[in-house]
């Protein structure tokens, strides 16, 4: 059965989602290669969609073993440059898709060597599938916290063998991977972190034994959380609820900062959605170079 807590957060995400369309058939490598959208994603606002340049840049897929596993990646870094600062991508419910592969290309043109782990690979292909539900039972509901540290790990070592700067480095997410990456920032190698409308609190199970409440007073790098204000799957008070927590613990902890967007929509960073929120989207983006900066990343 789907998780209660998990199915309220996403069907939030897709109000009026059709679960008529036709999956399409992609390998977890070609998806990391950023070529077209999740089936689950549909529809696609593609008047909206950002499309950034590889224009000097390198991109493009690679793998890297975990316990044996060879974990599917995209990354984007600037061309012919080392010792760069590294930013961990951590996608949302649909996986490493072009909207994933596009933020990369955004941070590798901003200075960054990014790379976005396909951290559901072990269980399944997310862009097969047409139905949320399906999706969410099948593959999401089946991932490991601990598999998806380790695999954040791993990427981190690969791109500190690719180019990376390993004393810089940084994290961010979106939607689920706004909930991956506050648990990262409670435990990986990371000087600060930006966690995009990411879940705090919830059910737990022995696949998911904690949320990030349980982890914010315990914090190793400073997050910034960006919120909507009309998020139906993340309610304010989890925010102050969390907020009280932080307070009480380390000094990342204690350095942590919200920014709720009013009258906004869960996913107003997914530019290919129809809850893409032009305004938002663009401060939030800002913020997270920002935050990065001010956290000695770059």
């Amino acid at each position: 059965m789907l998780r209660k807590d998990l199915k309220t957060e996403f069907d939030a995400l897709l109000p009026g989602q059709s679960t008529e369309q036709g999956a399409t058939r992609r390998t977890a490598l070609k998806v990391a290669l950023g070529v077209g959208y999740a089936a689950a994603a549909a529809p696609i606002m593609a008047q909206t969609a950002i499309k950034t340049t590889a224009a000097g840049l390198k991109t493009g897929e690679i793998t890297y073993e975990v316990n044996g596993f060879k974990v599917p990646a995209y990354f984007a870094a600037p061309a012919g440059m080392t010792n760069l600062p590294v930013v961990l991508v951590v996608h949302e419910i649909f996986g490493v898709h072009e909207y994933i592969a596009d933020t990369c290309r955004r941070f590798a043109q901003a200075g960054y060597l990014a790379i976005a782990p396909e951290l559901y690979a072990r269980q399944g292909d997310p862009a097969q599938y047409a139905e949320m539900s399906k999706l969410m039972t099948d593959v999401v509901s089946k991932v490991p916290d601990a598999q998806v540290m380790a695999d954040l790990d791993g990427a981190v070592q690969w791109a500190g063998a690719n180019g990376g700067d390993l004393a810089k480095v940084a994290i961010t997410g979106f939607c689920w991977g706004g909930r991956i990456a506050w648990l990262y920032a409670a435990q990986g190698p990371v000087k600060a972190a930006v966690a995009w409308y990411g879940r705090l609190v919830g059910a737990t199970n022995e696949l998911t034994p904690k949320n990030p409440i349980d982890l914010a007073a315990v914090m190793r790098a400073p997050v910034l959380g960006l919120y909507g204000g009309k998020d139906a799957g993340i309610p304010l008070d989890t925010l102050d609820t969390m907020k009280a927590v932080l307070a009480t613990g380390t000094a990342a902890s204690k350095a942590a900062q919200f920014v709720v967007y009013p009258d906004t929509p869960h996913a107003f960073h997914a530019d290919y959605r129809a809850s893409y929120r032009q305004g938002p989207a663009v401060d939030g983006w800002k913020r997270c170079l920002d935050w990065f900066k001010a956290n000695g990343v770059v």
